[in-house]
This record gives C-alpha cells, structure tokens and sequence, in this order.
C-alpha cells in the first residue's frame, strides 16, 4: 500500500473505528474469522483504540543467556516506524514487553502492541500513554527466558493469520485484524457503517423502538 493512502486511511480510521464495527465490516466482505481469541486486553485498562499496520514476530523459550543479550529484541524494536503495531506470539511464559520496549516503541513512532502473551511493568507502560494489549503479566525478565525467532513473516497469533502489513484495530472488546489486501474496502466500509450506527443512536435517544432503527439503518 502507497505510504500516503496508508497515512489517509490510519487517520480517518482513528476517528471513527472500533474493533467490533471493523469486524462486522471484515464480515460483510466474507472474512469471518478476523478477531483474535478472547483475553488479549489493554493494559491501561482504559478504552483507548489502538490502530495500526501488524509488524508479526515470534517469540519462543530459550534456557540460557545469549551472548547478544536482548539482541534480535533490540533489532526487531529499532526497525520500527510510523503508525506500525507489534504484533506478538509468545511461546513461553515469562513477560516479553515492558517499560523500556514501550517507551523505545513509542520513540521510533510504533503505534502500539498487541501481545498473545505476557507484559510487565503495566504501571510505567500508563504512564507512558502507550497502547499496549496483553493476556496477562508476570515480573519475570525475559533475558535467558524468551527470545525472538522470526518477525516480518506471516503467522498465527491468537487464533487467526497475521501478516505483515495487515490492519491491526484493537480495544477493550478484543482485536481485529484485517488483511492487506481488503484494508481499502474494509476501511470504507467501516467509515460508511460508523456514521449509520451513530444516526441509529440519535434516532433511539429520541425514544424510537429498536425495531424502528433496524428496519431504517440495519445496524445493531
């Protein structure tokens, strides 16, 4: 995708996109299976919207200290850019992400993170204001414990395909993944059904049934 229609569609979509309208949209053009499995939560517990393109890596349990330590985490982290989401599977039990990952992120412009596994430091990573989605977190350091394996390839992450590239759209109900090559439907959509749930909302506070909303604007 062109830089500029990336930057274009991250921004109209910061406005007005959710993880659950951007799903109903995913299923309107036959991808059905675009949301993670549950449990992968915010950890600022706010209701924040963390939009982005997936940078995938994958971590797995390694039993010593390398001679590089935190080097393919050092490497994965300084590659970052503008508006980019990492998008993690780990394959072990320690805390992968933490305050200083975070605050390193955030410096390279990243969007934010969505972990299949656990963080630490959840109270430095608030303060920071930087969006970070987790199943859980633990103490534990990751160095001799957790190493990346691979990045910037196509894998599975909580239940679905995530490539590179893809739109990433998570929040307090869960995470939706869009892939590359349905991101310019998927985003105009989204935009069209966010402006017809907001009309259905008016037409409710004023007192219509909700049968009166669906039949008018289809959208629950």
């Amino acid at each position: 995708m062109d830089p500029a229609d990336r930057s274009t569609i991250i921004k109209t979509l910061r406005r007005v996109a959710y993880s659950a309208v951007v799903s109903d949209c995913c299923d309107q053009v036959g991808l059905r299976h675009q949301t993670m499995s549950s449990g992968i939560e915010p950890v600022s517990g706010g209701t924040e919207v963390l939009v982005g393109f997936a940078r995938p890596a994958r971590s797995v349990a390694v039993e010593e200290i390398p001679d590089e330590p935190y080097g393919a985490e050092i490497d994965f982290i300084d590659s970052l850019g503008p508006d980019d989401v990492v998008v993690g599977r780990v394959e072990a039990p320690g805390a992968f992400w933490g305050e200083l990952f975070s605050t390193a992120a955030r410096a390279r412009g990243a969007a934010g993170v969505v972990i299949d596994g656990l963080v630490r430091d959840q109270a430095r990573i608030r303060q920071l204001g930087f969006p970070v989605f987790a199943r859980g977190a633990r103490p534990t350091d990751s160095l001799g414990r957790i190493s990346i394996v691979e990045h910037d390839v196509s894998m599975e992450v909580a239940s679905i395909r995530v490539a590179p590239g893809d739109l990433v759209v998570a929040d307090i109900d869960g995470v939706t993944v869009v892939p590359v090559d349905a991101i310019e439907e998927v985003a105009v959509r989204t935009i069209e059904k966010a402006t017809t749930e907001n009309h259905a909302r008016e037409l409710l506070e004023g007192g219509a049934l909700l049968r009166d909303a669906w039949d008018r604007f289809r959208v629950l």
